[in-house]
């Protein structure tokens, strides 16, 4: 439901208002009806982030109109009507000019028809009294609000937090109808029983705060957003990823809605199923997609298989920890062992040689390695930004960058190292503090970790810096995209005071309050004040604390202790103190399980060599034994054990695993090629990008294809340049038949060539024309497309071939990116 008020214009005798169904994404369908005088009803349905909306409307206005006009814009010419049902659909209305008076505006809305949407309004909005509508929902937000009190601090101060905790709560949405009906994931009509039923679900982005802050201030809500998870399991088979209008948009990673759920299960919010929630948990981490196939067969996700592998990997395993603490909460010991188990499968992208989570394809570390590079093995970040990424196991982590003080130095050098990025340009990456990203989330937690190091006052005086220099009472008072509240909640609960690093498990981590005294106000008519004297930017550091006037030493407290009501008292000063920083005050995460060995890799190798290579092997865990075997069986054996490094002189397949006391890793698996003398890369006229570099400068004669995705590593990528390369193929030879492959992904800018070129010559040097064929693909074809074109050069012979792919050199008109340069993918180059 919408109330607008429109003025009319001075001095004219009739005012417009025009109604413009047209979009520019892909309407599928629009209706549009004047209903008598002061009416309108009809519906849009399109296709874009949403691949199916679904949305009906009725329009009212307060005065009538004189005449309305439905213009049907698919016809030529225009078709003026009272009703019209089309692709592109605008009304005109005129009205008589009331000089200085208003014309209100009510819009009833509903996912499910016309008459809901009707229904809607009539509930709703019956009146067009625009000064109640104000009034009442400023009562309604100063309600919402209201849930939150804070004492002390500046006037900006306030402004920025209360603007804050409104951007919490402007999604998710309600998506039903007065009468109960919503459309569901299967596109049909339900009906909701005991619960709302919402839409908007930006999991990726709000597990981390959001949620959890939802789990404080709103669990009913939390509840519903619950209910709303299971329906959709219900209709759709698998829990949401990023929902959008009862559509699955999936346009983030991981299976976030999995820690939603289960840590409101650990904090008591349980109006729900608690084995069908752990049958959709399960369910949604099981299937084959978005490289989960490779995730339970090899403990990883290979960069060559799957984009952004490296952090799917982490992120799959955090959801994992997750579905195992539901699994122990439900009583199922087997299915907690097993997520356990998939819950340290980060371990298996860890290189201790550089001490980061890195892509592996052919199971060898990526190359070159950047840990500044943002590339496609991170999701909207680099190797830094994801260093720390396994919080369901920070003592694993601990671990593995050589214990508690070597993990606070490192996460020192993250805020003060230099606050750069290379590689592909990524606008969420903003707000950085060295290469600590507030603009975006993977980096929310990282602050907090300090704690679990034993070193509290660095959290402390570093959330105090993110709370006074990352966010304002201005318009750009936000580092980065707010995501549907995530931003904002991280700046509440860090104004609070304290933040959950590990959603799933119900405590909180103790920052440093903004304000000298908060008071949460709870549904059970509780309250929980947090009290800071003299808390202020100069004095972040606690020095004491109490919890219901009882000594606490720890960093950390229950949620239950929010729940119950109480108080929490901080003593602040400017200087830092040791409280909280001895073994029994830090908060501990750590997976409690028998360790896994991690899946062994080769340290530097290239799939394709020249005359020999040699192979070195390596394991994360320095305890455990290599085992390898050559060979193409499943089980190609005898298996021996890895003393030195392999040399390769010929096309080889190597098998190979780690084992630690009777436990053993996944096999790992492993092919090289030979390059075929007679044919290599002489040289190039335009570098490809370093982003797509197909493997090396030999990539495009290592007969070893690119796969459907443009991010898999193995395709090359020029950026508004030919290809225009020149292949040696060793000696003088008939040459029959020249055939390149190309991609084309026209979403991603990315165009087949205009042509094909090949010139012919006996020294290198000099060239002459042999022939040319075209591309027939149009620049609009839509997809993942491939297409070899093929030259045919009859009874030609030369030593040296020059091949160009003239690139379209810039996004054609029509296209999103027109005007801009676009891309050219080559992956193979044969020759007859």
């Amino acid at each position: 439901m919408g109330v607008h008020r429109y003025i009319y214009p001075k001095n004219r005798e009739y005012g417009h208002l025009l109604i413009d169904l047209r979009h520019r994404d892909q309407v599928l369908g629009a209706q549009l009806t004047a209903v008598g005088d002061r009416e309108l009803e009809g519906y849009r349905f399109s296709s874009a982030w949403a691949k199916d909306q679904r949305v009906f409307f009725v329009i009212r206005f307060s005065r009538p109109f004189i005449d309305a006009k439905v213009i049907d814009m698919t016809q030529d010419p225009y078709v003026i009507e009272q009703s019209a049902t089309s692709k592109a659909i605008v009304g005109l209305l005129d009205f008589y000019s009331y000089e200085g008076q208003p014309l209100v505006v009510t819009v009833g809305l509903s996912a499910v028809s016309i008459e809901n949407a009707r229904a809607n309004l009539e509930a709703e909005a019956n009146h067009f009294d625009f000064d109640r509508v104000k009034a009442e929902t400023q009562a309604k937000w100063a309600q919402q609000l209201g849930k939150i009190e804070v004492g002390g601090g500046t006037a900006a101060q306030k402004r920025t937090f209360y603007t804050a905790l409104y951007h919490t709560m402007v999604a998710p949405n309600l998506y039903m109808d007065v009468n109960g009906e919503y459309r569901g994931r299967d596109m049909l009509i339900h009906q909701a029983n005991g619960h709302q039923v919402y839409t908007v679900f930006s999991l990726w982005d709000t597990y981390r705060a959001c949620n959890p802050l939802y789990t404080i201030i709103e669990p009913q809500r939390t509840n519903d957003f619950i209910q709303t998870f299971l329906r959709q399991y219900e209709q759709g088979g698998l829990l949401p990823i990023w929902e959008l209008s009862a559509c699955e948009t999936d346009c983030m990673i991981g299976n976030h809605a999995i820690p939603v759920m289960v840590d409101a299960w650990k904090k008591g919010i349980t109006q729900y199923d608690g084995y069908t929630a752990l049958q959709a948990v399960v369910a949604s981490a099981m299937q084959d997609r978005y490289g989960l196939r490779w995730y339970k067969s090899l403990g990883y996700i290979p960069s060559d298989e799957e984009p952004e592998s490296v952090s799917k990997t982490l992120e799959y395993a955090y959801d994992d920890w997750c579905i195992a603490q539901l699994a122990l909460a439900m009583g199922d010991q087997t299915l907690a062992d097993t997520f356990l188990h998939r819950a340290q499968y980060y371990k298996n992208l860890f290189d201790p040689s550089t001490g980061f989570f890195r892509a592996k394809n052919n199971s060898t570390w990526h190359t070159p390695f950047d840990p500044f590079e943002v590339n496609f093995n991170y999701t909207e970040a680099n190797a830094w930004q994801y260093r720390f990424a396994a919080p369901q196991d920070v003592s694993g982590m601990m671990q593995l960058l050589g214990g508690r003080e070597a993990f606070a130095a490192q996460l020192d050098t993250l805020f003060t190292t230099r606050a750069v990025t290379t590689g592909r340009q990524q606008a969420d990456i903003t707000g950085l503090i060295g290469q600590y990203v507030q603009g975006n989330e993977p980096s929310h937690h990282m602050a907090y970790l300090y704690n679990y190091a034993g070193q509290p006052w660095k959290t402390q005086a570093r959330v105090r810096q993110i709370l006074d220099e990352q966010y304002t009472d201005r318009p750009d008072g936000l580092s980065g995209n707010e995501d549907c509240g995530q931003m904002s909640a991280w700046y509440v609960l860090s104004a609070l005071g304290f933040y959950q690093v590990v959603p799933g498990n119900a405590q909180y981590v103790i920052g440093t309050p903004l304000f000298e005294k908060t008071v949460i106000r709870l549904d059970n008519g509780k309250n929980f004040t947090i009290e800071a004297r003299g808390a202020s930017a100069q004095r972040p550091y606690v020095q004491s604390a109490t919890l219901n006037g009882r000594p606490l030493t720890q960093t950390w407290f229950a949620h239950s202790d929010i729940v119950n009501g109480g108080t929490l008292r901080l003593d602040m000063s400017d200087r830092p103190s040791r409280w909280g920083a001895d073994e029994a005050g830090r908060p501990l995460s750590a997976i409690q399980a028998e360790p896994i060995v991690p899946i062994p890799f080769i340290a530097a190798a290239r799939r394709v060599f020249q005359d020999s290579q040699r192979i070195e092997l390596g394991c994360a865990d320095p305890e455990a034994v290599i085992y390898y075997a050559f060979g193409k069986n499943a089980a190609p054996g005898p298996y021996g054990k890895y003393e030195k490094p392999l040399l390769l002189t010929e096309n080889a397949q190597l098998r190979f695993y780690a084992e630690r006391r009777g436990h053993r890793s996944p096999v790992a698996y492993a092919e090289f090629f030979r390059l075929r003398p007679d044919m290599r890369v002489l040289r190039y006229a335009h570098a490809c990008n370093p982003q797509y570099t197909g493997g090396g400068e030999q990539a495009l004669v290592d007969l070893q294809p690119g796969g459907a995705d443009f991010r898999s590593g193995r395709w090359q990528g020029y950026e508004g340049v030919d290809l225009d390369v020149v292949i040696d193929l060793g000696s003088r030879k008939p040459v029959r038949e020249v055939r390149v492959n190309f991609l084309q992904d026209e979403n991603s800018w990315i165009f087949f060539p205009v042509k094909l070129r090949v010139e012919t010559s006996d020294d290198g040097e000099r060239f002459a024309p042999a022939g040319e064929t075209f591309n027939a693909v149009q620049p609009t074809a839509s997809g993942s497309l491939q297409q070899k074109l093929i030259l045919r050069l009859g009874n030609t012979s030369a030593r040296y071939l020059r091949i160009v792919g003239e690139t379209l050199g810039k996004c054609p008109e029509g296209h999103k990116g027109a005007g801009n340069p676009c891309w050219l993918f080559v992956d193979e180059v044969y020759v007859e």
